[in-house]
């Protein structure tokens, strides 16, 4: 088989996407990075040109049908749950390896164009939807707090009190009391980042608070 010009601009082209896409993982400090958002664009791209060799015109999609059955079981290995019950992390990153793979399977097929278009569209959602997300963040954040306290008489209530004249919603999902004379209280609260700055900043200077976590 002869290696012609068309196959090496699409090599070098899956090269530079994804090592484009790659650069900004590794920018970001995640799992998936600079080399292997490369390799796997490389990948595509291979897989889906020899598929058009192998599979000819009858069935050009013999080989490239199953990278997205293949891919998601790498995305899937950066996909973990974090510190939160709540919170899971590397979503972003799976999904950039499947957008990654699609990439070199459009390449691949033959579709500069689309691919080149594509990729600036990608980091357009990558940083201009940061800002944004930041902007919701600073407005809505959901906390969890934890405040350890002397028990006394409705102790609980008050702190909720302070959580109303915040302006924060929340919702009571745990309270325990010791045998050393400690109330311990647990809520998810939300609201803006401002008005939980304020109430950290009560809760620190409160003398019946003796530890708290949030």
């Amino acid at each position: 088989m002869v290696v012609t010009a068309d196959i090496l601009v699409k090599l070098a082209l899956s090269i530079v996407i994804g090592g484009l896409l790659g650069a900004e993982r590794e920018y970001r400090s995640k799992s998936a990075g600079f080399r292997t958002l490369t390799l796997i664009c490389l990948g595509a791209t291979l897989f889906t040109i020899f598929s058009q060799l192998v599979g000819g015109p009858g069935n050009p999609d013999r080989i490239a049908s199953n990278i997205v059955t293949g891919i998601g079981f790498v995305g899937a290995g950066v996909i973990f749950k974090g510190d939160s019950s709540s919170k899971v992390n590397g979503i972003t990153t799976a999904a950039m390896i499947w957008v990654t793979a699609a990439l070199g399977v459009t390449i691949g097929a033959g579709y500069l164009l689309i691919a080149v278009i594509a990729t600036g569209m990608i980091f357009l959602v990558l940083f201009l939807f940061t800002l944004v997300e930041g902007w919701i963040d600073r407005y809505n954040q959901i906390r969890k707090y934890h405040i350890v306290c002397i028990f006394e008489g409705e102790t609980l209530m008050r702190f909720e009190e302070l959580f109303k004249t915040h302006h924060l919603r929340f919702k009571r999902t745990r309270q325990t009391k010791s045998a050393e004379n400690l109330l311990t209280g647990e809520w998810v609260v939300q609201g803006s980042e401002q008005n939980h700055r304020h109430v950290v900043r009560e809760l620190m200077r409160d003398p019946t608070v003796k530890a708290m976590e949030f």
